[in-house]
């Protein structure tokens, strides 16, 4: 009889709270997520260089100083796609290649994101020219610094006559 005595006290009172222990109400849960080792670019992770001959380092001097330009760098994934303007160049000038550096303004850097863009690629008409190019294997890490610290990083792209670049940009977030 000692053993039901309990039993009955916990069910009278279970039913004075108005149902069964199946009516209580489930504890909330907390859902666990395992944070991620860096952050993930999504299609709105564009970034936008105002590219200068001023900027480059030391600064473009010669006839090649009237170029010019603006390149925006939307990363998807481990996709970087380069959508680019150039202007101004006298008409002798062949832009070669592009990359983004990882380096802060007035400071040259390492190749951490190439265009694509290979030499002879590139025809300018009247000094100009405009192109997209993509790149589908950037490398997650550099991905991530770069979201984390646009100012960063640069675009540059070279010409025949200046091989460590010709116009240069810093990245900012567009």
């Amino acid at each position: 009889m000692r053993f039901f005595a309990p039993l009955a006290a916990a069910a009278i009172a279970v039913a004075a709270c108005g149902g069964t222990a199946a009516n209580a109400s489930p504890s909330p849960t907390v859902a666990t997520t395992a944070p991620t080792a860096s952050p993930s670019p999504t299609p709105s992770d564009v970034f936008k260089a105002e590219l200068k001959t001023s900027n480059e380092v030391p600064p473009i001097t010669d006839a090649e100083a009237s170029c010019s330009g603006t390149g925006t760098l939307t990363l998807t994934g481990t996709t970087a796609k380069f959508d680019v303007s150039i202007t101004g160049c006298p008409a002798s000038a062949v832009i070669n290649i592009g990359h983004i550096h990882e380096a802060a303004a007035g400071v040259n850097g390492s190749v951490v994101i190439d265009s694509t863009l290979k030499a002879g690629e590139l025809t300018l008409t009247a000094g100009a020219v405009t192109f997209s190019r993509t790149n589908t294997n950037a490398d997650p890490a550099v991905i991530a610094r770069l979201l984390a610290n646009p100012a960063g990083f640069y675009m540059n792209f070279h010409s025949a006559v200046h091989g460590g670049g010709v116009i240069r940009g810093q990245l900012t977030k567009a």
